[in-house]
């Protein structure tokens, strides 16, 4: 049978959510500025000034890259590659030692948020720009090893944000028919950019993080709220519009 032969109703119908891809760091938690505490500690420890022009541009890159792979903006902000590599070693130290002290924190009604959608039947995927030992370390302090059906990070998939590579392998990973089935969920245009270029029917922005609605917007959110505590509610209306 072909598209044109199909009835109305069943070429048209859109496909149900099955999958919840989600942003890690100012998403579904808070570092109370760790991420940025250890990313100033790798520019000073490889010559660059606190206070110079080039100091502050170059943090100020790693801010509105927020979400993409740490190796990434090191790799952007250092031409020898393995200046790039030290730096990341030194960013991913230093957080692990930033972090000790149980400073990450799970924003108000992310773990509600994660649970419902598993017991309503999603597959949730918890997905950051971090490397597995520190990302591993996040959900340990937590108590959030197992919360979700699946961690990734850039290293898992290929490629970080803004390329879709770890949606796709989620997509994979939890065997999912179509793209169309998965919702992606992050506070920056990077994840909302990867939403696009995976082919998400949902790409939910938040503003709990490091992104303004505006950025979100212009990065392709479909929609845009408050916190992912709101996230329950507007899988709902989605699911019953489609009814």
């Amino acid at each position: 049978m072909t598209r044109d032969a199909l009835p109305k109703d069943a070429s048209q119908a859109p496909n149900r959510l099955r999958l919840a891809v989600v942003d890690m760091v100012g998403t579904t938690i808070t570092d109370d500025g760790r991420t940025e505490r250890a990313m100033s500690r790798a520019l000073v420890d490889h010559g660059i000034e606190p206070g110079t022009t080039r100091f502050e541009s170059m943090l100020g890159y790693a801010r509105d890259t927020m979400g993409l792979s740490k190796m990434t903006v090191f790799s952007h902000l250092f031409e020898d590659p393995a200046v790039a590599e030290s730096a990341n070693r030194v960013f991913e130290n230093s957080y692990d030692e930033f972090i000790e002290d149980g400073g990450v924190r799970a924003i108000a009604g992310a773990e509600e948020a994660i649970l419902w959608m598993r017991e309503t039947g999603m597959r949730v995927c918890l997905a950051t720009g971090f490397g597995r030992h520190t990302q591993n370390m996040v959900l340990e302090s937590l108590g959030w090893m197992g919360l979700a059906d699946l961690s990734l990070c850039p290293s898992d998939a290929g490629r970080g944000r803004p390329y879709p590579d770890m949606i796709l392998t989620a997509v994979l990973a939890l065997d999912l028919d179509d793209v169309r089935e998965v919702a992606v969920v992050g506070d920056t245009s990077s994840d909302m950019l990867s939403g696009v270029r995976s082919g998400a029917s949902l790409v939910a922005g938040v503003l709990t993080g490091s992104h303004s609605e505006a950025t979100l917007r212009a990065a392709g959110a479909t929609v845009v709220v408050d916190s992912i505590k709101q996230l329950p509610l507007l899988v709902e209306k989605r699911e019953a519009s489609h009814l």
